[in-house]
């Protein structure tokens, strides 16, 4: 089963190295994809440093237009998604997300922070269905945006959409442990004040496809 890693970025140079490093060193990936959401900082240049595939949008569209197109590109049918942020990831823990979804036979696999920094480890263990680290099959992502209007209208929900999709449907998951990987704040990449505007942002798109109706 070969596996297509797509990763949506905005503005992470200097981050998303430490992301597609050990991506790139897993012998069970055999296609990456860097999905530069609009970003003006060089993150596309950091990302064609590695073995990927790099595409850049013409502006900011959300990280789920961003996966979308990404997965449009993908030459596998299973995906996993990694945020270009993480801290700590290694190899170990690419191959645990995947292992667990092949051998468990999954619909969705979705890592959560555990022993990485106390504010994530806290926040993931409020609100696993955040987490944007996951496995699943084209099926199960062409299954979420029947669901929805328009993918890029969802942008930060879409963790939230594909959890809420995953109970009512009663799709085969787990949760799966990813020791000491954290990620970068808001606040410390942006400066504090629009890094709060960029999470109260975010935070509005998980509300809102919290309670809001899917087609189902």
């Amino acid at each position: 089963m070969g596996i297509s890693v797509v990763v949506p970025a905005y503005n992470e140079a200097g981050r998303i190295s430490s992301v597609l490093r050990p991506v790139v060193a897993s012998e069970l990936v055999d296609d990456v994809i860097v999905v530069d959401d609009g970003s003006d900082d060089g993150t596309a240049d950091e990302a064609r440093m590695f073995p990927v595939r790099v595409v850049e949008l013409p502006k900011n569209c959300g990280k789920s237009a961003a996966l979308d197109h990404g997965v449009s590109l993908a030459k596998n049918d299973t995906f996993l998604f990694l945020d270009a942020d993480l801290v700590g990831l290694t190899t170990a823990h690419v191959d645990k997300l995947i292992r667990c979804y092949q051998e468990m036979k999954l619909d969705m696999a979705v890592g959560v922070f555990a022993n990485g920094r106390k504010y994530t480890d806290i926040a993931q263990k409020i609100n696993p269905y955040a987490s944007g680290q996951r496995v699943l099959g084209r099926k199960q992502w062409e299954r979420v945006k029947q669901c929805m209007e328009e993918v890029e209208e969802v942008d930060f929900g879409i963790e939230i959409a594909l959890s809420r999709l995953a109970a009512k449907e009663d799709w085969v998951r787990e949760y799966v442990k990813l020791e000491g990987v954290t990620h970068i704040l808001k606040e410390e990449k942006r400066g504090f004040k629009r890094g709060m505007i960029d999470r109260f942002k975010m935070y509005g798109h998980m509300i809102k496809w919290l309670f809001k109706k899917l087609r189902i």
